[in-house]
This record gives C-alpha cells, structure tokens and sequence, in this order.
C-alpha cells in the first residue's frame, strides 16, 4: 500500500509540472531561448486583393511621400513614417499645411497595397470631411479575462515581434481583459498566429487598412 501511495504522489508531482509549463490563455509566447518560435514571428499577412482605403497622414519630406497611418508626432513640422505612397499629387488637394520642405495632411485615401508600398488609386478626401463606416466589434462587446499585468507583457514584446519602423505594428493598449493591437493590414494571419501564441482573443488585432467591397 505504501508503495502504490507513493507511486500515486510521484505520478500527481508529474501532472502538475506537466500543467504549469503548458501554454494557456494569456500565456508569453516562447522566448529567444526556446527551442520553439512564436508563430508571430512569421506570420506575413497576403496583400490584399483589391483596392482598399484607410485614414492617416500623408507626410511629403522633399518629395517622399509616405501614409503614417500610426501616431504623429507633435512636433513642427511633424514627423512620422509609414507605407511609400505612389500616385500621389498635391494638384487640387486641400487642407495641408507646410513647413519648409514638408508638407502633410490628415487624408482618406483609397488604393492597392502590396504589403509595403500604398498605391493611389483614387483622389484623396478631406479626412474632415469623410464619414466612414462603424467597424464591426470582433469580439461582440464581450470583456476579457487576462489581468492587466499579463497583457503588458505581452505588449512589451510586440515591438520586436512586429517590428516597430511603422511597416506593420501600429500601436496597442490593454483594455477590458484584452491587448488590442492596430496593424497596418491584417487578413486574419495575425490574428490566428496570436491566438496560437497567447489563446484564443486574448489579442485582437485591428486592420487601418480596410477592403473596398464590390
């Protein structure tokens, strides 16, 4: 009996080591040490098909043209970066300011996108002046359980991740037991890579590009 107690304990000790290394909601992804690669890490999303259309800052230094579509800094004149534009021209666009060799503008713009560079497609729009459609909620309302601290953590890593030059990872906060992350494009590779490293929502990306339907 003695044995078969002790037999018992060794086999409950095993379980527990066995449980406290899995992976579970809200769980860090597997560190540079680890012989396993967070699934982020690779997940390239496909460039979308057709046009597509976001809301940003059109930024022209000398004539580079980029769309930050992230945060500005508020600086004069301002700086950010963001995805090469081509097709762009200040011919009949209003609402930009100017300051020596940069000149920018708050803008809805609509375009294709090859995962890197933004091509116009379509004339600008005044953002002041563009009423975009409510995105749907993609968790429906429903609160999160992941602890606040959790999801710090794992919005420290998301830089490194992601990359932090302005080609992808936009920004992130914590709210309602999730990490809500805004991308440049997302279609739905992200998303599931997240899922896979941390659980099912308990990171939820937001695409700033939109598809165009019909």
């Amino acid at each position: 009996m003695r044995i078969h107690a002790v037999v018992a304990a060794a086999s409950l000790v095993g379980l527990l080591a066995l449980s406290a290394c899995a992976s579970g909601p809200g769980a860090a992804p597997p560190t540079s040490g680890s012989t396993s690669e967070p699934a982020l890490a690779t997940a390239v999303p496909a460039p979308p098909a057709g046009e597509v259309r976001g809301t940003g800052t059109v930024m022209d230094v000398a004539g580079t043209v980029e769309l930050c579509l992230g945060a500005v800094a508020e600086s004069y004149p301002p700086q950010c970066s963001g995805a090469p534009i081509v097709g762009w021209s200040w011919d009949g666009v209003h609402g930009s300011e100017s300051s020596g060799d940069v000149r920018w503008g708050a803008y809805a713009v609509t375009g294709t996108y090859d995962g890197r560079t933004f091509t116009m497609t379509q004339p600008p729009l005044l953002l002041a002046l563009y009423d975009p459609i409510a995105s749907d909620d993609p968790v429906g309302g429903e609160p999160g359980a992941i602890p606040e601290s959790e999801l710090i953590a794992i919005q420290d890593g998301l830089p490194t991740v992601l990359g932090d030059d302005g080609s992808q990872y936009l920004g992130s906060f914590p709210e309602n037991g999730r990490l809500w992350v805004d991308v440049v494009w997302d279609d739905g590779t992200l998303q599931s890579a997240a899922a896979e490293d941390y659980g099912a929502d308990v990171v939820v990306f937001r695409s700033a590009l939109h598809e165009i339907s019909g």
